[in-house]
């Protein structure tokens, strides 16, 4: 029973994660300004990598967690060089 409500839970998450990076896709390119775009690239990776993180639930592997977090490390550092980019100007002092 418990593996049979993991599973649907599971599909359930990846679902509404789908439609979030929809949500996210779609402020990147409507966005007005700039800090919107950013946050929807944030948005947009932080919701791939909880969908690799789903997938990896979802068949067992471990590879999907190592993934998810090489994902996340580069994912952080991108948005915080877009910020610096648009609050100075530059991204190397």
């Amino acid at each position: 029973m418990s593996l049979l409500v993991l599973k649907y839970s599971v599909i359930m998450a990846q679902i509404i994660l789908v439609m979030a990076m929809g949500c996210a896709i779609f402020r990147i390119f409507r966005g007005p300004r700039a800090q919107d775009r950013v946050l929807g690239f944030d948005t947009l990776y932080v919701n791939a990598m909880l969908l690799l993180l789903t997938y990896g639930i979802r068949s067992g592997s471990t590879l999907y967690f190592e993934a998810a977090i090489a994902m996340s490390l580069l994912g952080f550092v991108g948005t915080v060089a877009l910020a610096k980019f648009l609050l100075r100007g530059e991204v190397i002092e």
